[in-house]
Protein backbone atom coordinates (compact mmCIF):
# COMPACT_ATOMS: atom_id res chain seq x y z
CA UNK A 1 0.00 0.00 0.00
CA UNK A 2 1.31 3.38 -0.71
CA UNK A 3 -0.08 6.31 1.68
CA UNK A 4 -0.81 8.93 -1.18
CA UNK A 5 -2.58 12.40 -0.82
CA UNK A 6 -4.09 14.75 -3.31
CA UNK A 7 -1.97 15.41 -5.98
CA UNK A 8 1.02 13.00 -4.63
CA UNK A 9 2.50 9.49 -4.81
CA UNK A 10 4.73 8.78 -1.88
CA UNK A 11 5.19 4.49 -3.65
CA UNK A 12 7.90 4.27 -6.47
CA UNK A 13 7.10 5.49 -9.99
CA UNK A 14 6.82 2.27 -11.09
CA UNK A 15 4.28 0.91 -13.86
CA UNK A 16 1.11 1.21 -12.40
CA UNK A 17 2.13 3.26 -9.22
CA UNK A 18 0.12 6.07 -11.05
CA UNK A 19 -3.02 3.96 -11.64
CA UNK A 20 -3.29 3.06 -7.94
CA UNK A 21 -2.99 6.54 -6.81
CA UNK A 22 -5.83 7.47 -9.04
CA UNK A 23 -7.77 4.37 -7.79
CA UNK A 24 -7.24 5.62 -4.01
CA UNK A 25 -8.59 9.06 -5.08
CA UNK A 26 -11.32 7.76 -6.75
CA UNK A 27 -12.57 5.51 -3.51
CA UNK A 28 -12.00 8.99 -1.20
CA UNK A 29 -14.64 9.90 -3.56
CA UNK A 30 -16.74 7.48 -3.52
CA UNK A 31 -16.66 7.21 0.47
CA UNK A 32 -17.52 10.95 0.58
CA UNK A 33 -20.70 10.57 -1.21
CA UNK A 34 -19.79 10.17 -4.69
CA UNK A 35 -21.18 8.08 -7.02
CA UNK A 36 -20.43 4.13 -5.87
CA UNK A 37 -20.24 1.16 -8.13
CA UNK A 38 -21.88 -1.91 -8.46
CA UNK A 39 -26.00 -2.49 -8.85
CA UNK A 40 -28.47 -1.78 -6.05
CA UNK A 41 -28.93 -4.51 -3.61
CA UNK A 42 -32.02 -6.48 -4.50
CA UNK A 43 -34.77 -5.69 -1.82
CA UNK A 44 -36.47 -8.62 -0.30
CA UNK A 45 -40.60 -8.27 -0.92
CA UNK A 46 -42.60 -8.07 1.91
CA UNK A 47 -44.45 -11.25 1.28
CA UNK A 48 -41.42 -13.64 1.28
CA UNK A 49 -40.71 -12.36 4.85
CA UNK A 50 -44.55 -13.15 6.11
CA UNK A 51 -44.31 -16.53 4.45
CA UNK A 52 -40.37 -17.22 6.10
CA UNK A 53 -41.94 -16.37 9.31
CA UNK A 54 -45.49 -18.39 8.77
CA UNK A 55 -43.30 -21.53 7.73
CA UNK A 56 -41.26 -21.33 10.63
CA UNK A 57 -44.17 -21.33 13.32
CA UNK A 58 -45.36 -24.37 11.62
CA UNK A 59 -43.93 -27.75 11.52
CA UNK A 60 -42.04 -29.05 8.32
CA UNK A 61 -43.91 -30.98 5.99
CA UNK A 62 -44.34 -34.44 6.77
CA UNK A 63 -42.65 -36.38 3.00
CA UNK A 64 -39.48 -33.82 4.21
CA UNK A 65 -38.95 -36.16 7.22
CA UNK A 66 -37.79 -33.49 9.04
CA UNK A 67 -38.59 -32.78 13.10
CA UNK A 68 -38.16 -28.87 12.71
CA UNK A 69 -36.02 -26.33 10.80
CA UNK A 70 -32.71 -24.86 10.45
CA UNK A 71 -31.83 -21.82 9.01
CA UNK A 72 -31.04 -23.93 5.86
CA UNK A 73 -33.42 -26.48 5.26
CA UNK A 74 -36.13 -23.50 5.32
CA UNK A 75 -34.29 -21.56 2.78
CA UNK A 76 -33.83 -24.53 0.65
CA UNK A 77 -37.58 -25.47 0.68
CA UNK A 78 -38.62 -22.23 -0.32
CA UNK A 79 -36.03 -22.41 -3.14
CA UNK A 80 -37.10 -25.97 -4.33
CA UNK A 81 -40.86 -25.89 -3.39
CA UNK A 82 -41.86 -22.35 -3.45
CA UNK A 83 -39.52 -20.85 -5.88
CA UNK A 84 -38.45 -17.98 -3.27
CA UNK A 85 -34.68 -17.42 -3.73
CA UNK A 86 -33.85 -16.50 -0.17
CA UNK A 87 -30.04 -16.91 1.65
CA UNK A 88 -29.90 -18.43 5.24
CA UNK A 89 -28.31 -15.52 6.54
CA UNK A 90 -31.63 -13.78 5.35
CA UNK A 91 -33.68 -16.37 7.41
CA UNK A 92 -31.49 -16.52 10.67
CA UNK A 93 -31.93 -12.40 10.61
CA UNK A 94 -35.51 -12.72 10.66
CA UNK A 95 -35.26 -15.34 13.56
CA UNK A 96 -33.31 -12.91 15.44
CA UNK A 97 -35.67 -9.93 14.99
CA UNK A 98 -38.90 -11.46 15.34
CA UNK A 99 -37.61 -13.82 18.28
CA UNK A 100 -37.79 -17.07 16.88
CA UNK A 101 -36.32 -20.11 17.65
CA UNK A 102 -37.50 -23.48 15.70
CA UNK A 103 -33.74 -24.99 17.17
CA UNK A 104 -35.05 -24.94 20.79
CA UNK A 105 -38.25 -26.94 22.36
CA UNK A 106 -39.76 -27.79 25.72
CA UNK A 107 -41.69 -29.54 27.97
CA UNK A 108 -45.25 -29.37 29.28
CA UNK A 109 -47.63 -31.46 31.48
CA UNK A 110 -51.43 -30.79 31.51
CA UNK A 111 -52.99 -32.15 35.27
CA UNK A 112 -55.93 -34.25 34.75
CA UNK A 113 -56.69 -33.11 38.47
CA UNK A 114 -60.60 -32.57 38.62
CA UNK A 115 -59.81 -30.05 41.44
CA UNK A 116 -56.89 -28.55 40.22
CA UNK A 117 -57.71 -24.66 39.85
CA UNK A 118 -59.02 -25.22 43.80
CA UNK A 119 -55.70 -26.70 45.03
CA UNK A 120 -53.26 -24.32 42.94
CA UNK A 121 -55.13 -20.93 45.02
CA UNK A 122 -54.83 -22.96 48.31
CA UNK A 123 -51.04 -23.72 48.05
CA UNK A 124 -50.00 -20.36 46.09
CA UNK A 125 -52.67 -18.31 48.56
CA UNK A 126 -50.14 -20.27 51.32
CA UNK A 127 -47.17 -18.87 50.04
CA UNK A 128 -48.42 -15.07 49.32
CA UNK A 129 -50.08 -14.39 52.40
CA UNK A 130 -49.89 -17.45 55.25
CA UNK A 131 -52.04 -17.62 57.94
CA UNK A 132 -51.10 -15.02 60.50
CA UNK A 133 -48.62 -16.65 63.32
CA UNK A 134 -48.67 -20.06 61.03
CA UNK A 135 -45.59 -21.69 59.62
CA UNK A 136 -45.53 -23.31 56.35
CA UNK A 137 -43.32 -25.69 55.54
CA UNK A 138 -42.50 -27.35 51.95
CA UNK A 139 -41.84 -31.10 51.82
CA UNK A 140 -40.86 -33.69 49.47
CA UNK A 141 -37.85 -36.09 48.96
CA UNK A 142 -35.49 -36.53 46.46
CA UNK A 143 -34.88 -40.07 45.90
CA UNK A 144 -32.04 -42.24 44.65
CA UNK A 145 -29.39 -39.45 44.69
CA UNK A 146 -26.52 -41.75 42.93
CA UNK A 147 -22.61 -41.56 44.45
CA UNK A 148 -20.92 -41.75 41.13
CA UNK A 149 -17.09 -42.08 41.07
CA UNK A 150 -15.62 -41.66 37.64
CA UNK A 151 -12.93 -44.18 36.43
CA UNK A 152 -10.31 -41.80 36.07
CA UNK A 153 -9.32 -38.44 38.16
CA UNK A 154 -11.10 -35.10 36.77
CA UNK A 155 -9.19 -33.06 34.49
CA UNK A 156 -9.01 -29.19 35.88
CA UNK A 157 -9.60 -26.14 34.24
CA UNK A 158 -6.40 -24.80 32.61
CA UNK A 159 -6.20 -22.01 30.17
CA UNK A 160 -8.74 -22.75 26.70
CA UNK A 161 -9.65 -26.01 28.35
CA UNK A 162 -12.81 -26.85 30.18
CA UNK A 163 -13.23 -29.19 33.29
CA UNK A 164 -12.96 -32.84 31.92
CA UNK A 165 -14.29 -36.14 33.26
CA UNK A 166 -14.74 -39.68 32.08
CA UNK A 167 -18.14 -40.28 30.19
CA UNK A 168 -18.15 -44.07 31.64
CA UNK A 169 -18.47 -44.53 36.01
CA UNK A 170 -18.93 -46.83 39.15
CA UNK A 171 -22.10 -46.58 40.84
CA UNK A 172 -21.49 -46.99 44.47
CA UNK A 173 -25.05 -46.72 45.76
CA UNK A 174 -27.75 -43.95 46.31
CA UNK A 175 -29.30 -42.17 48.80
CA UNK A 176 -32.92 -40.74 49.84
CA UNK A 177 -32.88 -36.97 51.06
CA UNK A 178 -36.17 -35.65 53.59
CA UNK A 179 -36.13 -31.91 52.89
CA UNK A 180 -38.37 -29.30 54.48
CA UNK A 181 -37.96 -25.76 53.21
CA UNK A 182 -39.71 -22.96 55.69
CA UNK A 183 -41.69 -20.65 52.99
CA UNK A 184 -41.32 -17.76 55.59
CA UNK A 185 -37.84 -17.46 56.25
CA UNK A 186 -36.24 -19.97 53.62
CA UNK A 187 -34.33 -22.14 56.33
CA UNK A 188 -34.05 -25.81 55.21
CA UNK A 189 -34.14 -29.44 57.32
CA UNK A 190 -32.42 -32.01 55.59
CA UNK A 191 -31.87 -35.58 56.54
CA UNK A 192 -30.82 -38.46 54.28
CA UNK A 193 -31.85 -42.07 54.62
CA UNK A 194 -31.11 -44.87 52.94
CA UNK A 195 -34.72 -45.86 52.32
CA UNK A 196 -37.78 -43.81 51.21
CA UNK A 197 -41.05 -45.16 53.25
CA UNK A 198 -43.71 -43.84 54.89
CA UNK A 199 -41.82 -44.84 58.47
CA UNK A 200 -38.84 -42.36 57.67
CA UNK A 201 -41.53 -39.68 56.10
CA UNK A 202 -42.85 -39.55 59.59
CA UNK A 203 -40.47 -39.87 61.53
CA UNK A 204 -38.51 -36.72 59.64
CA UNK A 205 -42.16 -35.15 59.46
CA UNK A 206 -41.95 -35.21 63.15
CA UNK A 207 -38.61 -33.76 63.15
CA UNK A 208 -39.66 -30.79 61.44
CA UNK A 209 -42.53 -29.74 62.94
CA UNK A 210 -40.87 -29.81 66.33
CA UNK A 211 -39.35 -26.81 66.54
CA UNK A 212 -42.84 -24.59 65.88
CA UNK A 213 -44.26 -26.01 68.95
CA UNK A 214 -47.52 -23.62 69.57
CA UNK A 215 -48.26 -22.76 66.25
CA UNK A 216 -50.61 -23.93 63.25
CA UNK A 217 -48.04 -25.70 60.72
CA UNK A 218 -49.20 -25.88 57.10
CA UNK A 219 -47.34 -28.90 55.31
CA UNK A 220 -47.68 -28.53 51.24
CA UNK A 221 -46.82 -31.88 50.21
CA UNK A 222 -47.53 -33.91 46.71
CA UNK A 223 -49.86 -36.84 46.30
CA UNK A 224 -47.33 -39.71 47.05
CA UNK A 225 -49.09 -42.87 48.52
CA UNK A 226 -46.59 -42.64 51.88
CA UNK A 227 -47.88 -39.46 52.59
CA UNK A 228 -51.31 -40.52 53.54
CA UNK A 229 -51.08 -43.78 55.12
CA UNK A 230 -53.11 -45.00 57.98
CA UNK A 231 -50.09 -44.30 60.25
CA UNK A 232 -49.55 -40.76 58.92
CA UNK A 233 -53.70 -40.10 59.33
CA UNK A 234 -53.41 -41.36 62.96
CA UNK A 235 -50.29 -38.61 63.76
CA UNK A 236 -52.53 -36.05 62.08
CA UNK A 237 -55.34 -36.63 64.39
CA UNK A 238 -53.49 -36.64 67.34
CA UNK A 239 -52.02 -33.49 66.09
CA UNK A 240 -54.59 -30.72 64.80
CA UNK A 241 -52.32 -27.81 64.71
CA UNK A 242 -50.54 -29.64 61.94
CA UNK A 243 -52.26 -29.30 58.24
CA UNK A 244 -51.91 -30.98 54.45
CA UNK A 245 -52.13 -28.86 51.99
CA UNK A 246 -51.44 -31.21 48.39
CA UNK A 247 -50.59 -30.37 45.41
CA UNK A 248 -52.37 -31.53 41.86
CA UNK A 249 -51.83 -34.86 40.44
CA UNK A 250 -49.08 -34.24 38.16
CA UNK A 251 -48.19 -30.71 39.35
CA UNK A 252 -45.35 -31.34 42.45
CA UNK A 253 -43.85 -28.41 40.70
CA UNK A 254 -45.95 -26.23 42.95
CA UNK A 255 -43.73 -27.90 45.79
CA UNK A 256 -41.14 -25.06 46.55
CA UNK A 257 -38.96 -27.29 47.98
CA UNK A 258 -38.27 -28.61 43.96
CA UNK A 259 -36.33 -25.21 43.61
CA UNK A 260 -34.19 -25.86 45.78
CA UNK A 261 -33.58 -29.46 45.42
CA UNK A 262 -32.93 -28.17 41.66
CA UNK A 263 -30.07 -25.72 43.20
CA UNK A 264 -28.31 -28.32 45.33
CA UNK A 265 -28.33 -30.74 42.30
CA UNK A 266 -26.51 -28.10 39.75
CA UNK A 267 -24.44 -26.49 42.24
CA UNK A 268 -23.49 -29.81 44.53
CA UNK A 269 -24.34 -32.73 43.51
CA UNK A 270 -24.27 -33.52 39.22
CA UNK A 271 -20.56 -32.64 38.86
CA UNK A 272 -19.61 -34.06 42.02
CA UNK A 273 -17.14 -37.46 42.25
CA UNK A 274 -18.05 -39.60 45.09
CA UNK A 275 -16.61 -42.61 46.38
CA UNK A 276 -19.18 -43.86 48.65
CA UNK A 277 -22.50 -42.90 49.80
CA UNK A 278 -21.05 -41.79 52.81
CA UNK A 279 -18.50 -39.31 50.79
CA UNK A 280 -22.42 -38.04 49.02
CA UNK A 281 -23.85 -37.24 52.21
CA UNK A 282 -20.89 -35.07 53.47
CA UNK A 283 -20.95 -33.07 51.04
CA UNK A 284 -24.86 -32.43 50.94
CA UNK A 285 -24.14 -31.41 54.14
CA UNK A 286 -21.38 -29.45 53.96
CA UNK A 287 -23.36 -27.50 51.02
CA UNK A 288 -26.50 -27.03 53.77
CA UNK A 289 -23.55 -25.82 56.55
CA UNK A 290 -24.63 -22.04 56.44
CA UNK A 291 -21.18 -21.58 57.87
CA UNK A 292 -18.96 -23.09 54.96
CA UNK A 293 -19.91 -20.19 52.33
CA UNK A 294 -21.29 -16.67 52.22
CA UNK A 295 -24.62 -17.08 49.69
CA UNK A 296 -26.48 -14.19 48.18
CA UNK A 297 -30.14 -14.70 49.89
CA UNK A 298 -31.38 -13.32 46.38
CA UNK A 299 -29.76 -16.70 44.50
CA UNK A 300 -32.27 -18.94 46.48
CA UNK A 301 -33.84 -20.28 50.08
CA UNK A 302 -31.13 -19.93 52.91
CA UNK A 303 -28.85 -23.05 53.62
CA UNK A 304 -29.99 -25.09 56.29
CA UNK A 305 -29.81 -24.31 59.83
CA UNK A 306 -29.92 -27.60 61.24
CA UNK A 307 -29.40 -30.93 59.65
CA UNK A 308 -28.95 -34.78 61.05
CA UNK A 309 -25.40 -35.47 61.71
CA UNK A 310 -26.02 -39.22 61.58
CA UNK A 311 -24.83 -41.30 58.81
CA UNK A 312 -27.28 -42.87 56.53
CA UNK A 313 -26.09 -46.27 57.78
CA UNK A 314 -26.43 -46.20 61.30
CA UNK A 315 -30.02 -45.07 60.65
CA UNK A 316 -32.51 -47.83 61.39
CA UNK A 317 -34.50 -49.46 58.03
Amino acid sequence: MWPCGPGLCCGPQRDGAAEHCRTRRSARAGWSGGERRGGPRDQVPPQTRGRVIALTKMSPPAASGLSHWSTRTLADHLKRREGISVSWHYVARIWREENLKPHRSGTFKVSKDPAFADKVADVIGLYLAPPGGAVVLSIDEKTQIQALDRTQPVLPVTFAATEKRTHDYIRHGTTNLFAALNVTTGEVLCECRPNRNAKNFLTFLKKAVTPHAGKDIHVVLDNLSMHTTPEVKAWLSNNPHVHFHFTPVGSSWLNQVEIWFGILTRQSIRRGTFSSVNVLIKQIRDYINPGTRTRNPSHGPRPLARSSRRSASSRPT
